[in-house]
């Protein structure tokens, strides 16, 4: 039987080498963790989440719902076991990340077309593979790539946000609530810790003097550089968010719209909102709160945050380099690379952001490989389609301005109105667009699924 290679175990890997071994055909998936660590994950499961836990909205009318519904219609996997290891969260989809990877691991490990190896692939090889890396990929494998392609790799740093123990969260002061009452009605599906205008500015100016994590000279150099190396600005330090301006947490990461103090009946003059990590409710995440504060500055300027006096952290923040390649000069809309119609990237590593955004490209990586297999035809979905937007975009973007991009409206087609029309009318209406577009085009796809 025809086989296909895939490197990398996460959302992306993941969720292709389902969708290559449903359509018949054996994979040999290669995991190099937990023998060869990342220093970002913590465990060698399967589609580990490494930042946050959440899956981004689940209203129809956002972006990162759209490409849900689409995800939903062209059977993932992964999407599945997300909803089976859901988290209250509001109008969004979090995960309890143990239990979501480890329900993924036990799916792709059990079965029978598949093959996970734990060793590290140092090079790509010349059968047929699906290269999901992610951002963390090996050096071995990284200079296997940059050879492929003759150019250099982009990189940009990436942050991953605290976590605190329940317990230790001070319910005197912080509250329960979601924005716009959104979520559980009882008591809200976040826990809100609220500041006054004095705090809000004494907690800014601790974080923008506070020691930071020095990058190594390379990593630094390659930061600033004009090419690449940029913060993705989807997930910027909070201490790079404060440099930019004394209010711009408060428009930002710590937003308060929505949501009413209980103590004042008031809103608050900012918010830090905190939201459920794991199922047995011990847990809780500083949402949009990653930083690259040292260890011990994290404990002093966090515990600042009203609320959090007497925190206790399970996990600090911390900054990693990331990789992904460039992707306008090397890949086509349907994952393959230019110059041989066997390999497909997906994932993080194509330039693609978000948890399901990696899930997506690795599910329609899967499908084109399976078709190559099979002798027929690779998709190329319709650009008004949130998925084949995101498959345009990083393989039509200007490389001089090519950053990490996440689902969103901005990268769809314009809509044709006749008139101005509000943000929510507006989603749905790019929301109704994409649903019909793809289920025109799944006239193409199911008889070759």
């Amino acid at each position: 039987m025809t086989s296909l290679t895939i490197i990398g175990g996460g959302l992306a890997g993941s969720e292709a080498a389902w969708q290559v071994a449903q359509s018949g055909f054996k994979v040999r998936l290669y995991e190099m963790r937990p023998a060869n660590p990342t220093g970002a994950h913590l465990t060698g499961d399967l589609a580990e989440l490494v930042c946050s836990n959440s899956l981004g909205s689940n209203l129809p009318d956002r972006a990162s719902g759209v490409l849900k519904n689409e995800l939903r219609q062209l059977n993932s996997m992964l999407l599945d076991c997300a909803e089976a290891s859901a988290l209250p969260a509001g109008a969004a989809l979090a995960v309890d990340r143990e239990a979501f990877a480890r329900l993924v691991t036990e799916k792709i490990q059990s079965h029978p077309n598949i093959e996970v190896i734990r060793a590290e692939m140092k090079e790509i090889p010349d059968s047929p593979v699906i290269i999901a890396s992610g951002p963390l990929t090996s050096e071995s494998l990284s200079q296997s790539i940059a050879k492929l392609s003759g150019d250099e790799h982009l990189f940009f740093f990436d942050a991953i946000a605290p976590i605190v123990h329940a317990d230790s969260i001070n319910m005197q002061i912080a509250f329960r609530a979601s924005r716009y009452g959104q979520g559980d009605q009882d008591e809200g599906d976040y826990i809100n810790c609220p500041f006054t205008k004095d705090e809000y500015y004494a907690f800014v100016n601790a974080l923008q003097t506070a020691e930071r994590i020095q990058l190594h000279s390379f990593e630094e150099a390659i930061r600033t550089g004009v090419k690449a190396g940029q913060f993705f600005e989807g997930c910027l330090p909070i201490e790079i968010i404060a440099e930019r301006g004394a209010d711009s947490l408060a428009f930002g990461p710590m937003r308060p719209v929505g949501l009413r103090d209980p103590r004042t009946d008031k809103r608050p003059y900012a918010v830090v909102q905190l939201r459920q990590d794991n199922l047995a409710g011990s847990l809780y995440n500083l949402v949009g709160f990653q930083t690259n504060l040292k260890f011990p500055e994290q404990r002093r300027v966090l515990r600042m945050i009203p609320g959090l006096e007497q925190a206790e952290f399970e996990r600090y923040g911390q900054m990693h380099r990331n990789t992904f390649i460039a992707s306008p000069k090397l890949l086509r809309p349907t994952l393959q690379h230019i110059t041989r119609d066997d390999l497909f990237f997906a994932g993080q590593i194509t330039g693609v952001e978000g948890y399901m955004g990696n899930i997506a490209t690795g599910l329609l990586a899967g499908l084109n490989a399976a078709h190559l297999l099979q002798g027929k035809p690779p998709i190329t979905l319709p650009r008004e389609t949130m998925l084949g937007a995101l498959c345009h975009y990083i393989t039509h973007a200007d490389l001089k301005d090519f950053q990490p991009m996440k689902a969103n409206f901005g990268i769809l087609p314009p809509l044709e109105l006749e008139k101005r029309i509000g943000k929510r009318e507006r989603g749905q209406r790019y929301a109704d667009r994409a649903t019909a577009a793809l289920n025109n085009h799944l006239n193409l796809l199911i008889p070759n699924l």
